[in-house]
C-alpha cells in the first residue's frame, strides 16, 4: 500500500501541475492518474488501498465541508434570501425531470429508470465547487451579494435532496413498492443535520473557550466529532433521516458564529490537509473509473449528460429569478453548479449492484458525467469568476 500511495501523491500531483500549467484545472490531471494507476488500465494501486477507497473519499469530503462551513458567514448568506433556498432543490429537480424525459427516448428504458439516471445525475460535487467558492471569498469576488456562501450551501443541501431521492427510486426499482414515509428523510435529514451540527458546535465553541489547547489539537476533536456524525448517519435506518455531512458543515458554521477568530485560524488549518486531500480524493474518484464502459456507452450517454446540464442551468436560472443577481452574476451561478464527482462515484455503481437492469448504464452514466462536468464545470468557474463577479479586495 505504501508504493500505492506514494505513486498516488507523486503521479497525481505532477500530474495536476501539468494541467495547471496548460491552464486546465487540476483535478483532470488527478482523475488521468486514478484512470491510468487504477485496475481497469495499469492496476498499480494495491486492492487493499481500493477497498477503503470510499472511506478516504469520505474523509477528504468531511475536510473540505467542514471548512466550509468555517468560511460560511450566515449574516452574509441572508443576504441572498429565497434564492438559497430555491438552489438547494431546484435546479436537482430539472435535471432529473430532463434525464426522465430523455433516457426514455435514448436508451428505451422506463420512466422511472429515467428519473434513477437522474438522481444519480443531479448531484453537485461540494470537493469541486467548494475550494474554489473558498479562493472567491477570501479574495473577495462576489462576497457583496454573498453569491460564494449561497453556492457552498447549495451545493451541500442539494447532495442530501438527491441522495435521499435515489434511495426512495431505487427501492421502488427494486421492490414495487413504495412507501410515502420513506420522503419523510428529506426534510428530517436536513432538519436534523442541521439540529445537529448547531448543537455540535455550540458545545465545541464553549469547550474550547473553556480549555486552552493548540489548534492542531482543536482540528483533530473537530474531525473526531464530524467522523461520530457521519457515522450516525449511516446508522439511522427508518423514515427518519440524519445528514451527517450537512451536520459536519454546519458544526463548521456554528464556530464560526460564536468563535470567528478561532474559525479563521482552524480553517487555515483545514486548507493544509486539504492540499493532500484533494488528490488523494480525485484519484481514488478515477480508480473507480471503468472505461470499457465508457466506451460502450457511446454518444447516447454524453448527449443526455449534456442535455440533462441545460435543464438543470434553466432551473438555476428559475431559482435566481426576481433576485439581486444580474445576469452574469446568474451566469456565473449557473455555471458552479455543474461539476458532478463525489456522490456519482459513491452511488454510480449501486444499481447494478442491486441487479436492477439499467444498472450498467446507470455506472456508465455516473462515470461520463465525472469526466466530462468536473473539468468543465471547474474550468468553466475559473475562468468566469473575474468576468461575471464584482471584487470587493480580500474579503
Amino acid at each position: 500500500m505504501l508504493l500505492s500511495l506514494a505513486l498516488l501523491f507523486l503521479v497525481g500531483m505532477s500530474l495536476g501541475a501539468i494541467f495547471v500549467r496548460i491552464h486546465l484545472p487540476s483535478l483532470i490531471g488527478m482523475l488521468l492518474t486514478g484512470i491510468l494507476l487504477g485496475p481497469h488500465v495499469l492496476n498499480l494501486l494495491d486492492p487493499s488501498l481500493l477497498m477503503i477507497s470510499t472511506e478516504l473519499r469520505q474523509i477528504a469530503l468531511i475536510i473540505i465541508l467542514t471548512r466550509a462551513g468555517m468560511n460560511l458567514d450566515i449574516r452574509e448568506l441572508k443576504k441572498a434570501g429565497r434564492p438559497a433556498l430555491l438552489l438547494c432543490f431546484v435546479p436537482a429537480c430539472f435535471e432529473i425531470l430532463g434525464a426522465a424525459l430523455l433516457a426514455p427516448m435514448l436508451f428505451g428504458v422506463t420512466r422511472l429508470e429515467g428519473v434513477l439516471i437522474g438522481t444519480v445525475l443531479a448531484a453537485v460535487s461540494p470537493a469541486v465547487v467548494v475550494p474554489r467558492m473558498l479562493r472567491l471569498t477570501e479574495h473577495g469576488y462576489g462576497t457583496n451579494k454573498a453569491i460564494p456562501q449561497m453556492i457552498m450551501a447549495g451545493a451541500s443541501v442539494d447532495d442530501i435532496f438527491v441522495i435521499v431521492l435515489f434511495t426512495v427510486v431505487s427501492s421502488l426499482l427494486q421492490t414495487g413498492d413504495i412507501n410515502a414515509l420513506q420522503f419523510l428523510k428529506i426534510p428530517t435529514s436536513i432538519a436534523l443535520g442541521m439540529a445537529g451540527g448547531i448543537l455540535s458546535g455550540l458545545f465545541l465553541s464553549k469547550f474550547f473557550s473553556s480549555y486552552h489547547m493548540r489548534d492542531t489539537i482543536k482540528v483533530v476533536i473537530i474531525l473526531s466529532i464530524a467522523f461520530l456524525l457521519v457515522t450516525l448517519d449511516q446508522s439511522i435506518v427508518g423514515p427518519v433521516g440524519f445528514s451527517g455531512l450537512l451536520a459536519v458543515m454546519v458544526l463548521g458554521g456554528s464556530i464560526r458564529a460564536k468563535r470567528e477568530f478561532v474559525a479563521k485560524r482552524l480553517s487555515l488549518k483545514f486548507s493544509k490537509l486539504w492540499v493532500a486531500s484533494e488528490v488523494l480524493l480525485f484519484v481514488l474518484v478515477g480508480a473507480n473509473v471503468n472505461i470499457s464502459y465508457a466506451l460502450r456507452a457511446g454518444g447516447a450517454a454524453i448527449l443526455l449528460i449534456l442535455l440533462a446540464l441545460l435543464f438543470r442551468m434553466m432551473g438555476v436560472w428559475i431559482s435566481t429569478i426576481h433576485s439581486s443577481l444580474n445576469n452574469k452574476e446568474r451566469l456565473f451561478t449557473a455555471a458552479a453548479y455543474i461539476p458532478k464527482a463525489t456522490v456519482q462515484a459513491a452511488i454510480g455503481g449501486l444499481p447494478l449492484a442491486m441487479g436492477l437492469a439499467s444498472g450498467e448504464l446507470i455506472l456508465t452514466a455516473a462515470v461520463l458525467s465525472i469526466l466530462i462536468t468536473a473539468p468543465l464545470g471547474a474550468y468553466l468557474i475559473d475562468q468566469l469568476y473575474t468576468r461575471c463577479l464584482e471584487s470587493f479586495g480580500d474579503a
